[in-house]
């Protein structure tokens, strides 16, 4: 069987669409056949930029977004390591839990908003890449990125909100991608977070991954902690539990680590305060785009629900300072930008915004711990 869309990339655009819709399953069986086999074929990053533009070209341009050099003489190499941190937005929760009073439900449909997420993706080109709110993991990110030379691992929420929602696409959770040509998987530890000695329903994904480069070792992780106001003890414990498992894991900070997540609380909350005072030497990376180079972003998040308007900090890279450097961060969107709708939007996919940074490995690690 042959799906034609009628241009020169129509192979993959035919997979880009099947690989994507979760209703088009039972309308192209035959194109669906493909892809066991289609999968494994690498896909050019550019050829699948495009194909998401083609299907974006009714909706208003990507926002321009620009990086800001923050090396300060840290000469190196090797080629830096670009990281990526972004909350998605859980298809299930945008279209039926949220409530974005200022959205029209149009900006949300799947077969859209997939592409502009994609989009974002492909235009950053990460090498490490850590997402949350992952409800379609295994019909969009694995198929594509694994094509695109990225590791997958997923780790769904035990009690997933998205699965209270009709026709929900399974338990969202978080996820890592890192690119199998600059680094080799050491080890990797799903976490269940506890607080108070209870599981909970939060959860992280710690991977040791070797730089081919360098033959450095480095560890990732990727987290989501507890939503709400009233759970800031809870995100608190949570986040205990998250920084002694990281000790373990990188022996006592001996490996550096990078910490990308949600956090779901200002700098003003005291799960925030753990981290930049842990024995891991954490300093907040984001931090370092203020004149002072103290103060997080005023908002990662922006957004208008029945109850008001809602702007915070709540996503954060964190890095060990002792040993690695950022040598550049990737510019928030301003409030022309964002527009007096906020997001998410026809522009932008998500209610969170996209963190990107560019690590290189300090020359002399143990220096400062």
């Amino acid at each position: 069987a042959v799906c034609s869309m009628g241009n020169s990339t129509s192979r993959l655009y035919s997979v880009l669409a099947k690989t994507l819709s979760s209703g088009a399953v039972s309308q192209h069986q035959d194109c669906l056949e493909q892809l066991d086999s289609a999968r494994l074929d690498p896909i050019d990053p550019k050829d699948l930029l495009e194909e998401c533009q083609i299907v974006l070209q009714k909706r208003p341009p990507r926002f321009q977004r620009k990086f800001v050099n923050l090396k300060k003489n840290t000469a190196s190499n090797h080629r830096p390591i670009r990281v990526m941190q972004w909350n998605i937005l859980a298809q299930a929760l945008g279209e039926g839990k949220d409530n974005f009073v200022q959205c029209p439900m149009e900006a949300l449909k799947w077969e859209e908003r997939k592409c502009l997420i994609l989009e974002e993706i492909l235009a950053y080109k990460p090498d490490i890449l850590c997402l949350q709110e992952v409800d379609h993991y295994f019909d969009t990110f694995e198929p594509l990125l694994s094509r695109l030379g990225y590791q997958c691992t997923f780790f769904p929420k035990p009690w997933s909100p998205c699965l209270d929602v009709e026709h929900n696409n399974g338990p969202d959770g978080c996820a890592m991608f890192f690119l199998k040509a600059r680094f080799e998987l050491i080890n990797s530890a799903n976490i269940r977070l506890t607080a108070m000695k209870l599981k909970t329903n939060q959860v992280a994904i710690a991977q040791t991954l070797k730089c081919h480069e360098t033959g450095r070792l480095l560890c990732i992780a990727v987290t989501h902690l507890k939503a709400r106001t009233g759970w800031e003890k809870f995100r608190s414990a949570q986040g205990c539990d998250l920084l002694q498992n990281l000790k373990n894991i990188t022996q006592g900070a001996k490996i550096p680590v990078i910490v990308c997540g949600d956090f779901n609380a200002e700098p003003t909350e005291e799960v925030y305060r753990e981290f930049l005072n842990s024995s891991l030497n954490l300093n907040s990376a984001y931090k370092l785009l203020s004149p002072d180079g103290q103060s997080e972003p005023p908002y990662t998040t922006w957004k208008i629900r029945p109850s008001g308007e809602c702007q915070h900090t709540l996503d954060y890279i964190w890095y060990s300072q002792h040993a690695l450097n950022v040598n550049s961060a990737l510019g928030l969107l301003t409030e022309e930008q964002i527009g007096p709708n906020r997001l998410p939007s026809f522009n932008y996919p998500s209610d969170h915004l996209s963190l990107v940074c560019d690590f290189s490995f300090n020359q002399d690690p143990d220096r400062l711990l």
